[in-house]
């Protein structure tokens, strides 16, 4: 199957002259685009990583060049930003979501037993999820609510899904910061 051209969110990254003024140092598409060989209808942008808080603001390095590997959770003591894009379930293979957790680093994220939807999955962070174009269900293991255009969501290190029941694709943008596990 050929991969679908998704459209990248534009990245305007800012930084510091030789002389400490405030220049751009970027603007275009993301660099960093995710899509997974099993389900390539399904687009994972992470737009900027923090290693730790506090976080450094010194030197030009892109913290997630085209070339960065990537991972669910964001990393231990930082934090990632991120824009998912999420196809109509109808669309989407879940056949192989295991392995692709363990691709991305939390093969633990897994849920195991019995679930309402293949895509539940635990990560130890918080994360701030909102809506920026379409319609998308969240699901806990009690519960879902459907989310809309600038609604938010604070998803605390349990044990989740997404569910797009649309024709259209949905796309979330999420700040996942590192926390204690549960």
């Amino acid at each position: 199957m050929d991969k679908p051209t998704l459209n990248r969110p534009r990245r305007i990254l800012t930084g510091h002259d030789a002389q400490g003024r405030s220049i751009f140092l970027e603007d275009g598409p993301a660099p960093n685009l995710i899509q997974p060989e099993h389900s390539p209808n399904v687009g994972m942008f992470n737009l900027w990583r923090v290693m730790s808080v506090p976080a450094s603001n010194a030197g030009d390095a892109d913290a997630v060049p085209a070339d960065a590997k990537v991972t669910l959770s964001p990393p231990q003591g930082g934090l990632t930003f991120r824009i998912m894009e999420f196809p109509p379930d109808a669309e989407r293979n879940y056949a192989a979501q295991h392995e692709v957790f363990k691709a991305y680093g939390n093969p633990e994220a897994i849920s195991h037993g019995e679930q309402r939807h293949p895509g539940f999955h635990k990560t130890d962070s918080v994360d701030f999820a909102i809506v920026l174009e379409g319609e998308i269900w969240a699901l806990m293991d009690v519960g879902e609510t459907l989310m809309r255009q600038g609604d938010v969501l604070i998803q605390r290190g349990t044990n989740h899904a997404w569910s797009n029941r649309t024709t259209k694709a949905a796309r979330v943008a999420f700040i996942l910061v590192s926390a204690e596990p549960v």
